[in-house]
């Protein structure tokens, strides 16, 4: 047989479309060509399969191979392909069968003594596979992270043992996944002092999955309050571990198992936050997907690494248009910032010298649409010595947890899906108002110059606090608390 056709899976995104892997072997001066588009990593992949055949006790073909990879019109990188590939030459030239070729699928880079190396995007490609009903072939140190979702994996630690499968000789071992559970290792709330309003702030944004900002002045506890919340935070469902699993995977980083918490330095650049390059990959903010994107000193990021957070925060996805690609990322992620009130950060104190000018332009690097997109604007107070010493410790993580998940309950139960993520007609029907509350929210909006966005996202946090205290309907005590945690986009702008 002089041409065989084996199965493997490219990488775009998180997605992982099918490679067909066709093998020729013809006379002629002896040759070994790869074609299909296929980068510089792949174009190598001749030397390392020829040398794994060799060093795997076959002999390679001394005739001219021709490898195509299809379909043509799509970019191959990296070296998944040389399983596939190797065991196409080695049917091909009859060293292996090649009957049951068309149930398995190969993925895996070879080493030159044959020994299978593992490759990122597993998960994707198990996914994918177990769509195809193939069994999936991949190197034994890949072989966990793909077993998350029960697909057929066969686990591999060379191409010796994949051709012993092929000869029905010894079969390889089924993967298994890593059951263990990590343990989450957060640090407590209860190592929160005081600063009251910002600790219930960040329970209800926990509770309704709401963006947030604090602002205060230097060490008053922001970024100690930010790291809190995914102490808080109800653990991942099945569906949004192997949502998560499988964008780690596509990144070449190591799965996690709990909610992630991404906190990119303000130096990042747009193409970090957002993902990108040749070949595409995830940024910070999906990487955040199903956890929490923070943000600290907020206004220090460039100004176009900022504005790119609008369209993500909206539509929870990211798409990345390249010459050679367009790949959609999910991006369903809980923004919380934190920012100093003017460029010093002590405004309204003795040293600050701040001119009015200097505290404009500093507030003005967050534009209004931007800031119409955070829930919740909470000022985190400086504390005296005194009131750190005499304040009790806060309520522990676990206690706080426990009411985020009732009130999350609560919410999948009535309409399906948390709070912040309600849109259009889903606010008016699970955050409808009575005559004295829509009065209120109405005189409220107006006089603040709230925008229409502004005023849909106070429905949604007053909804969450409604849900809190176990209230079926939205009262005016949840529209009052909802409206003043909203500080920055008034008109005139607050001082602190």
């Amino acid at each position: 047989m002089s041409l065989s056709i084996t199965y493997a899976r490219a990488q775009l995104g998180i997605h992982a479309p099918l490679v067909t892997v066709e093998t020729h072997l013809a006379n002629g001066l002896p040759a070994f060509n790869i074609v299909g588009l296929p980068e510089a990593a792949v174009r190598e992949s001749r030397d390392r399969v020829r040398s794994a055949i060799v060093n795997s006790h076959f002999e390679f073909p001394q005739r001219r191979i021709t490898v195509n990879l299809a379909p043509a019109d799509l970019p191959k990188a990296g070296g998944r392909y040389d399983l596939a590939i190797a065991i196409g030459v080695l049917a091909a030239s009859g060293q292996v069968p090649g009957d049951t070729l068309e149930q398995y699928e190969f993925i895996g880079e070879l080493a030159l003594s044959g020994s299978l190396r593992p490759i990122p995007g597993a998960l994707p490609a198990a996914m994918a596979c177990g769509d195809c009903d193939r069994t999936l072939v991949i190197s034994s140190e890949s072989a966990a992270e793909a077993a998350l979702i029960g697909t057929p994996i066969k686990a591999a630690s060379s191409l010796l043992q994949v051709c012993a499968q092929l000869h029905g000789r010894e079969p390889l071992p089924d993967a298994v996944g890593d059951e263990t559970q990590e343990e989450a290792l957060c640090a407590d709330l209860a190592d929160v002092r005081g600063q009251l309003k910002a600790r219930r702030a960040l329970e209800v944004a926990a509770a309704g999955s709401h963006n947030l900002l604090f602002y205060g002045p230097p060490g008053t506890g922001k970024t100690m309050l930010a790291s809190r919340l995914p102490g808080i935070l109800p653990p991942l469902t099945e569906r949004e571990l192997i949502e998560v699993a499988a964008l780690y995977s596509s990144a070449g980083l190591a799965r996690i198992r709990q909610r992630p918490f991404r906190a990119p330095h303000h130096s990042a650049s747009p193409t970090a936050l957002v993902g990108g390059g040749s070949d595409p990959r995830p940024g910070e903010i999906s990487l955040a997907h199903r956890g929490v994107l923070f943000l600290d000193e907020m206004p220090e990021f460039p100004r176009s690494a900022l504005e790119i957070l609008r369209e993500p925060l909206e539509n929870g996805e990211v798409r990345i248009s390249r010459a050679r690609a367009q790949v959609t990322f999910p991006a369903d992620f809980q923004l919380v910032a934190a920012m100093n009130p003017c460029p010093c950060g002590y405004l309204g104190e003795t040293r600050c010298r701040c001119t009015p000018d200097q505290i404009h332009r500093y507030r003005n690097k967050l534009s209004g649409p931007l800031l119409d997109r955070i829930d919740m604007q909470v000022e985190v107070a400086s504390m005296s010595a005194a009131q750190l010493q005499e304040s009790p410790p806060g309520e522990k993580s676990a206690t706080v947890r426990e009411r985020v998940r009732t009130a999350r309950e609560i919410q999948l139960q009535r309409q399906g899906k948390i709070n912040g993520e309600l849109k259009g007609r889903e606010l008016d029907e699970h955050c409808s108002l009575g005559k004295t509350e829509s009065a209120l929210l109405r005189a409220s909006v107006e006089k603040l110059g709230l925008s229409a966005r502004s005023y849909h996202r106070v429905l949604k946090v007053a909804r969450t606090l409604a849900d809190l205290c176990g209230q079926e309907n939205i009262g005016t005590s949840q529209i009052a608390e909802a409206l003043a945690y909203r500080n920055l986009d008034r008109k005139p702008i607050a001082t602190v």
